[in-house]
C-alpha cells in the first residue's frame, strides 16, 4: 500500500481518544484485536505512538518508496485519529508493530477494503529500518494475513511495491505473495513516476499453505 489512503491536507482535526487497556476482542470495528506472534505484538494505534512513529517512518530509507508520511509529530497524531475513525467505519484497519516486552511502536501494518465487505482488500506496511532483516516483518505479516482472511473475510489481498524497492519485493515473495504483473508508471514519488509490481494472496492458497501434510496420506517410496 505505497499510496497511503490518508491525506493529511484533508484532515486537520485532532481527535484524542482515552487510553485503552490491553484486551483481545473479535469486534474489530469497536476495537482492533491484539495479535501476538513469536516476537511481535500488533495492537491498536494510540495517540502516544506519534512520537516513535515519526522517528521510525520519516527517515529517507523508510519513506523513499511510500507516500510521504506526516512531517511532524502532530501530523502523526492526526493520522492516528484518522485510522481510528476509518476502523469504526469498517473500511480500514491499521496496527502498530511492537516487540514483545516493549510497547513502543516501531512500524505499522494496514489493510483497507477495495470493494464493499472486504472481498478484495489491499495491505501495506512500514517498519523502522533498525528492525529490517530481523524477521519482524514475516512475523507480523503472518498475523495480518490471518486477521485479513479469518476476521475480515478477505478473498483476495493485494499489495503494490515499487520495482526499485528490492527489499520490499523480496519480503512479499518470502511470505508467499504471488507476483501478478507490473503497473507501469503507476506511483508518483518525488516528481518521478515509478513502476510497481502487483502482488496477490488468495484465500484458498493461504489456507492450503497452512494445512499440515499428513504422513498417512502420503505415498512413501
Amino acid at each position: 500500500m505505497e499510496k497511503m489512503p490518508y491525506q493529511s491536507e484533508l484532515d486537520m482535526n485532532v481527535v484524542i481518544r482515552p487510553p485503552m487497556t490491553d484486551v483481545t476482542t473479535t469486534d474489530w470495528q469497536h476495537r482492533l484485536p491484539t495479535l501476538t506472534g513469536h516476537n511481535v505484538v500488533l495492537r491498536e494505534l494510540r495517540t502516544s505512538d506519534a512520537q516513535s512513529l515519526f522517528a521510525m517512518l520519516t527517515t529517507e530509507e523508510v519513506s523513499r518508496f511510500i507516500s510521504p508520511p506526516p512531517s511532524t509529530v502532530e501530523g502523526f497524531e492526526r493520522f492516528i485519529a484518522w485510522t481510528l475513525r476509518m476502523r469504526t467505519a469498517g473500511t480500514y484497519a491499521c496496527f502498530a508493530v511492537t516487540l514483545k516486552g516493549h510497547d513502543t511502536a516501531i512500524g505499522i501494518f494496514q489493510v483497507r477494503e477495495l470493494e464493499s465487505g472486504f472481498g478484495t482488500a489491499e495491505w501495506g506496511f512500514a517498519i523502522g529500518s533498525p528492525f529490517w532483516g530481523t524477521g519482524i516483518f514475516a512475523d507480523g505479516a503472518d498475523l495480518v494475513l490471518e486477521f485479513a482472511f479469518e476476521t475480515l473475510g478477505v478473498h483476495r489481498l493485494e499489495a503494490r511495491c515499487a520495482v526499485k524497492n528490492g527489499r520490499g519485493n523480496g519480503a512479499l515473495r518470502k511470505i508467499g505473495a504471488v507476483q501478478e504483473g507490473v503497473l507501469r508508471k503507476s506511483f508518483l514519488r518525488n516528481g518521478e513516476y515509478l513502476d510497481q509490481v502487483m502482488y496477490g494472496v488468495i484465500e484458498d492458497d493461504w489456507r492450503a499453505s497452512r494445512t499440515p501434510v499428513r504422513l498417512d496420506r502420503m505415498d512413501i517410496h
